[in-house]
């Protein structure tokens, strides 16, 4: 493994990822060769994710942060966030829906000065393939709700592929819950820059989507205290 140092922490919550990570360590390796890190957060996944992420780590830098139970999106991310080394964080999901080789294209937007660099998929260019109509539905609601409730401005506040300079994460009083953490940081980051980077959406490969009733409940009661706290300014 290289001796550079970490420039940029690439944030992977994974629970039962085991099929996924491998494809997707090798393919963060051929497109950010040298200068960063995976950080696997790992809920105990019982399909062994843990110790495959331990077995990459012998070929890649791969750290491993292990947690005793599922116990959710965001708060996977901001722990993640907080055991990340680099100055550029990369958050993004294990099961190949956001392409590793997107993430050089989000780095470079905030190591060029934006605050918060999102992958969307609702600019030009961006796109979602091989998606069920219920999940479509249920984006572009979760979507409107942000940008009506919180008048949010961003074409894709649910991203769960976004980069963000390390500070803006780790130090952050954002909410642990919620299974969309971005939505959070940029209302807590009114008057950021924010860049959008377009990227296709590609349903996961392998695994069961983490998305269930709870994290929807979850979204729903973020938003609202979010813009209980707006109104409260």
């Amino acid at each position: 493994m290289s001796g550079q140092p970490v420039r940029v922490s690439v944030v992977v919550p994974t629970y039962n990822e085991r099929d996924t990570l491998p494809e997707l360590v090798l393919r963060l390796a051929r497109a950010l060769r040298q200068g960063y890190e995976v950080v696997v957060v790992d809920d105990a996944s019982p399909d062994g994710t843990a110790e495959v992420a331990r077995q990459l780590a012998r070929s890649y830098p791969v750290r491993l942060v292990q947690r005793p139970d599922k116990l959710g999106l965001a708060s996977a991310v901001l722990e993640g966030a907080r055991a990340a080394q680099g100055a550029v964080l990369v958050v993004m999901d294990a099961d190949l829906s956001h392409p590793p080789e997107a993430v050089p294209a989000l780095v470079g937007a905030v190591e060029g000065g934006a605050d918060v660099a999102v992958g969307s998929r609702y600019v030009p260019g961006g796109g979602v393939e091989r998606w069920p109509l219920h999940r479509r539905w249920m984006s572009r609601v979760a979507v409107w709700l942000a940008r009506v409730w919180l008048g949010e401005r961003v074409y894709d506040p649910v991203s769960g592929f976004f980069a963000v300079r390390r500070e803006r994460l780790a130090g952050a009083a954002l909410e642990g819950v919620g299974y969309k953490i971005l939505v959070a940081l940029l209302a807590r980051s009114r008057g950021a820059r924010v860049v959008e980077i377009p990227y296709t959406f590609t349903d996961r490969r392998g695994g069961r989507s983490k998305l269930g009733a709870r994290e929807v409940w979850n979204y729903l009661r973020l938003l609202w205290r979010l813009r209980a706290a707006a109104r409260s300014r």
